[in-house]
């Protein structure tokens, strides 16, 4: 079935699959949403207080290991966690219980195995990674509780994933979000207050990474159907086959588009860490740590629309998806903006909560967040090209980029330091995007819904205006907290009564009626 790229060829009612699908996208996404604001509400305060007790060097010391652990859980995954979603969602919803049984057994058991080995290996060179490439010897020093992370991490993605394909968001972000973010902060602020350092803050992130796999495990056991819970049961179809040829046909790919997101995305930190201080990392991860929450809201919508699409394409109901994708990548962006808008403007004072040493970052969160604009405007291109077989020009897109990234930071880190790697990133992240909306538009006659865009104009005028105002009119002894919340505040507040009285169509205001009678019954309860 072709859609048009021109624009929106649905009729203008509102269909029951499109508000069902919408109220259950939106309904997870709005969990995901409140656990992540939850993060930014918690956890923020608690790296403020962590840059200041490490410090920069510190903290940039955690950054190589984090950077190294990164690098070596590609290998120790081996593509199994990043098809997880996919695949349960397909054989869950089409009842194949044999299938998910042995993906599920064969995905952990390969992860366990391979993860062991990759983690004994970064022990092993230790001393390789911290003096030879980084050249920061005391990193060799917390190498096995890195590899302990990267081991337990690789568990914890994949388990996450499959409540992903069970559709169960709100469960794993109970317990990512809920519980282990405040148990790792719990923990390390003991252990960091008793004067164990960094080793401290690397323990309490393992303890707590271990509660949170044993209750994933948990979840995922009790949502698999019953004969899916041992792969070779009484009922379970194609007997004698340890797993599907298409799982590993998937997982191939997987690997290599791992390999290349991590060469696109961790590039800049390793060619820091290469040419620059461990402070220096340091700096450039609080100010990229900033940056991360840009997307928070294209990322809550991702987490359940991702089985969605891998259904919907599954079924052949393209229309419907092509309205999903239209009216989710506008309200992406649209509450993206404010945010977007509050970072770049008080980026100074943001960066300058960190301390004195972090404040001249500020140029990073202004160049990486105009990047993180173009991820969001483009919405959830990536996801609809993986989960609609269409991997291998996902995976090409990123094969172009990584040439593009790794040019632009040997060529701009030497010379302008931060602000080089920032202008890196954001160039990488907006050529992947624009190459995988290209694709989309092309293979799968999907394009983001130029109304949509015109729409969201005034309320981002006015949202800017808002902001330049509060920024120039308050007095000059307000603190960096506050101002930044004030901004941020009359931010959003007056992108909300824009979009309100001049953006809103009527699936518009079938979302934000949905929305707005979810945050009443949340506190209303």
């Amino acid at each position: 079935m072709s859609l048009s790229a021109s624009g929106p060829t649905a009729p203008p009612t509102i269909s029951t699959d499109f508000q069902k699908h919408v109220h259950s996208i939106s309904k997870q996404s709005f969990v995901y949403l409140l656990g992540t604001l939850f993060t930014v509400a918690a956890a923020y305060p608690f790296k403020i207080y962590l840059a200041r007790v490490l410090g920069a060097e510190g903290l940039g010391i955690y950054t190589l290991g984090m950077t190294a652990g990164g690098l070596a859980s590609i290998v120790g995954a081996v593509g199994v966690p990043g098809i997880a979603s996919r695949f349960v969602a397909i054989y869950a919803g089409s009842g194949q219980t044999g299938k998910l049984g042995r993906f599920l057994w064969m995905g952990t058991l390969c992860l366990l195995a391979s993860n062991l080995v990759v983690g004994i290996g970064m022990i092993a060179a230790r001393g390789w990674i911290a003096n030879r490439l980084y050249h920061t010897p005391v990193l060799a020093r917390y190498m096995h509780l890195f590899a302990a992370i990267t081991v337990i991490g690789a568990l914890t993605t994949f388990f996450g994933q499959a409540l992903g394909g069970y559709k169960d968001v709100a469960r794993r972000t109970v317990i990512t979000s809920f519980i282990g973010t405040p148990s790792t902060m719990l923990l390390s602020i003991v252990l960091l207050s008793l004067g164990f350092g960094l080793g401290g803050y690397l323990a309490a992130q393992v303890v707590a990474a271990t509660v949170v796999l044993v209750l994933l495990l948990i979840s995922v056991r009790k949502l698999t159907p019953a004969p899916a819970r041992w792969p070779f049961g009484e009922h379970s179809e194609g007997r004698g086959r340890w797993i599907e040829s298409e799982v590993l046909s998937f997982a191939g790919i997987a690997v290599a588009m791992q390999a290349l997101e991590f060469t696109s995305g961790q590039t800049d930190r390793v060619v820091l860490g290469i040419y620059l201080t461990a402070r220096d990392v340091g700096v450039y991860s609080a100010a990229a740590s900033f940056v991360a929450f840009v997307g928070m809201f294209l990322q809550a919508i991702n987490q359940i629309f991702a089985p969605t699409i891998a259904e919907l394409f599954s079924r052949g109901e393209h229309d419907l998806l092509l309205r999903l994708y239209q009216i989710l990548t506008k309200w992406a962006l649209g509450l993206t903006l404010p945010l977007a808008l509050t970072i770049m403007i008080f980026a100074r004072p943001l960066m300058g909560i960190f301390g004195r040493d972090f404040e001249r970052a500020w140029p990073v969160l202004v160049i990486a967040t105009v990047g993180q604009l173009v991820s969001c405007g483009v919405g959830s291109v990536g996801l609809l090209l993986f989960m609609s077989n269409q991997q291998n020009r996902m995976m090409r897109a990123q094969a172009i980029t990584v040439f593009l990234t790794l040019g632009l930071n040997l060529a701009l880190i030497p010379h302008w330091g931060l602000a080089g790697a920032a202008i890196a990133a954001a160039a990488t992240n907006a050529c992947l995007n624009l190459l995988w909306l290209r694709d989309v538009r092309r293979k799968l006659s999907m394009f983001p819904s130029r109304k949509g865009y015109v729409s969201l104009l005034l309320p981002a005028v006015a949202t800017t205006l808002a902001l330049l105002f509060v920024g120039k009119f308050l007095p000059a002894n307000v603190g960096n907290i506050p101002r930044a919340l004030l901004g941020l505040t009359a931010g959003y507040g007056v992108f909300l009564v824009s979009a309100l009285l001049f953006s809103l169509g009527p699936e518009d205001r079938m979302l934000a009626a949905g929305a707005y009678a979810r945050l009443r019954g949340r506190f209303a309860g």
